[in-house]
């Protein structure tokens, strides 16, 4: 249960829609946004959840409910880790203590959820695109409802942004652009806008102009050093400030900026300025991440995203004794790996605590390739470097690779090049929600002709997988795991190339098979407690490898078990289990088969033990499933395993 001193707040408690925002005066809209930031620490630090973005968004966030007349005007934020404020002031302020919990509201941005939350987002660079669809509607319409599109925190290193602003500049709809630009999302190494004005300064007629000021000071003294210094600044501040105003000129926006995104009274004058015009307008807001808690404005990575955590100190409370996460252990690994392999380079799409690439990039620097949040760059990069024997190692979520379905086909299977993928966040990633869960990776990566899939039971065979992976050299070759703990099993030194297409035995059964993979091997033999109390006898064996299957194996198991269960977390449909099917029809075996994985719908958020059971695919879940198999009917007794 959240708690929170109510009576210490002056305003935010009098604000349950953004109708209470446009009645409070200025000293009290400055005051609101104090509040809310020490409400985001209250609740938060509590629970968990995604905190430094929302931080730098609150006066952003205030003045955009105070000058436009939401929800009939629509705000499209981009990532939805900005959003927390916004979700505070329309309505959802006493819910907050829910956010990412079972039949909680979301963490992120939800049309069935709010009428203010005009366009669903988990991910990045997707707003400028939406929004611009509802300004052309607005035309076809013929309404005269504005639309704001607030993009940031490093989504305009995505490809799509400018797609969609290049569209918009064609379209010349009355659309808004915000870029949150908190300094991250503009990162020198990931989106160099300083060379448009390299190239402009770099023409020889500018130097051969420059060069003649520059003999003339030379010659006055004290005088001419002044010039000289002042030349310098007034060549920085435009490479800083005139340079992004011209390139959004180019593409068709009319540029205002750069702006104090925590003035509140310089953010509702300039919107109040703007909303009338017409055509694009992009507004070049500046802010911090973190704001206004020394913690998170400290460690802007660190308090990204948190679970609870100290207020004072911002330091997140820690299970003693929790094994390492399957993150770390890859991250780990693939160090190693680069020290025996001077062709191993990891990359990642801005992801790389995420993703365990920032051990790399700590401790092999060179090795390391950080591309932004630009995951279909990130592939064909990775294609290229496999053309000249690279071994490229893409680290990335499983519902972030989605994105990249194109290019995994067309620019990697299609060409056979030796591309590692290593799929984190497999299955259901828990308080994260539906954008984030990665049920789908086993289904589209199954269907691309070439593509090896493989899935670790625990944290050693992940090793041995990464290993096997690097030195697989006739194709791509994916490697998923879950979120979270390993399961604390001893570590080996060295690796052990495992051989392609191979599974292994767990325990021998003889009443009905067992087939998983992945994390649902651990869930097999928990079931199997369950199921020897109900009188049956299970064989389980850990399949490895989705694709290609071990035939040999399926050919045995079919000629000893009528009943054969797959096991995997995984949308049904498509996935390790239809695979199993169809091999059993190609060859026409009559076995009776149960396939048990993740239902044919989006899965909202909760933890991940809390999201298992919801399923079905928890141990108690799985055995009941196998005993209505075997038995025509369900033992519900629950036992602890």
């Amino acid at each position: 249960m959240v708690e929170v001193d109510k009576s210490k707040y002056q305003v935010l408690f009098k604000v349950d829609s953004p109708k209470d925002i446009r009645s409070l005066t200025v000293p009290e809209l400055k005051t609101l946004c104090s509040e809310i930031r020490e409400y985001m620490v209250d609740v938060i630090s509590q629970i968990g959840g995604h905190f430094g973005g929302g931080l730098g968004t609150v006066e952003l966030t205030v003045a955009l409910h105070r000058v436009f007349n939401t929800p009939a005007d629509q705000i499209v934020w981009d990532t939805g880790h900005q959003a927390y404020p916004h979700k505070i002031v329309t309505g959802r302020r006493d819910q907050l203590g829910t956010i990412r919990q079972l039949n909680g509201i979301s963490g992120f941005l939800k049309r069935t959820e709010s009428e203010y939350d005009s366009f669903g987002a988990g991910h990045a660079s997707t707003s400028i695109s939406a929004a611009l669809g509802m300004a052309v509607a607005n035309d076809i319409n013929k309404t005269n409802n504005k639309v704001v599109a607030i993009i940031g925190d490093g989504a305009m290193t995505g490809g799509m942004a400018y797609e969609a602003m290049n569209n918009s500049g064609m379209l010349k709809s009355n659309l808004i652009v915000v870029l949150n630009d908190n300094q991250m999302s503009i990162a020198p190494n990931v989106w160099q806008i300083s060379k448009y004005f390299t190239e402009m300064i770099s023409h020889p007629e500018y130097n051969r102009f420059k060069g003649a000021i520059w003999d003339l000071t030379g010659k006055l003294d004290d005088f001419g050093d002044r010039i000289r210094k002042v030349a310098a600044r007034v060549e920085h501040g435009i490479k800083a400030i005139v340079t992004p105003g011209m390139l959004f000129e180019a593409l068709g926006f009319r540029y205002f900026g750069p702006i104090n995104g925590h003035n509140i009274n310089q953010l509702v004058k300039i919107f109040e300025q703007i909303k009338e015009l017409k055509g694009p307008i992009l507004v070049h807001v500046l802010s911090e991440k973190g704001k206004g808690y020394k913690p998170a404005e400290g460690h802007v990575q660190r308090l990204h995203a948190s679970t609870p955590f100290d207020k004072v100190t911002g330091q997140a409370f820690k299970k003693a004794g929790a094994p390492q996460a399957y993150t770390t252990i890859f991250g780990k690994a693939l160090v190693e790996i680069t020290r025996l392999n001077e062709k191993v380079v990891g990359i990642t799409a801005a992801m790389p605590d995420g993703t365990g690439l920032d051990i790399l990039q700590k401790e092999v620097p060179d090795r390391y390739y950080d591309v932004g949040i630009a995951e279909e760059h990130a592939v064909t990069f990775a294609a290229g470097l496999a053309t000249q024997g690279v071994i490229p190692v893409v680290a990335v979520y499983s519902t972030f690779l989605q994105r990249a379905f194109d290019q995994i086909i067309h620019d990697v299977a299609l060409q056979k090049l030796h591309v590692v993928f290593i799929l984190d966040r497999a299955g259901l990633v828990g308080a994260d929600g539906p954008t984030h869960h990665g049920t789908f990776d086993l289904t589209y990566l199954r269907l691309i002709p070439g593509m090896v899939i493989m899935s670790p039971k625990d944290e050693s065979e992940l090793r041995d997988m990464l290993f096997t992976a690097t030195n697989y050299k006739n194709g791509p070759i994916a490697l998923r795991y879950p979120r979270g703990s390993a399961l604390g099993v001893e570590l080996k030194e060295g690796f052990t190339e495992i051989p392609i297409g191979s599974s292994e035995l767990i325990k021998s059964g003889e009443d009905v098979a067992l087939l998983a993979v992945g994390n649902m091997v651990e869930y097999a033999k928990k079931s199997a407690l369950l199921l020897n109390d109900a009188g049956i006898n299970p064989e389980i064996i850990n399949m490895r490898f989705i694709k290609p299957l071990d035939i040999d194996r399926l050919d045995e198991i079919s000629k000893r078990f009528d009943k054969i269960v797959t096991l995997e977390e995984n949308s049904i449909v498509g996935g390790f289990g239809t695979g199993v099917l169809e091999y059993f029809s190609e060859k026409n075996y009559k076995n009776n088969i149960l396939r048990i994985g993740l239902p044919d719908k989006f899965i909202d958020h909760g933890t991940q033990e809390e999201l298992h059971k919801l399923v079905g695919i928890d141990p108690v879940g799985i055995s009941n499933k196998i005993k209505e198999f075997c038995y025509n009917k369900i033992v519900t007794k629950e036992v602890v395993v």
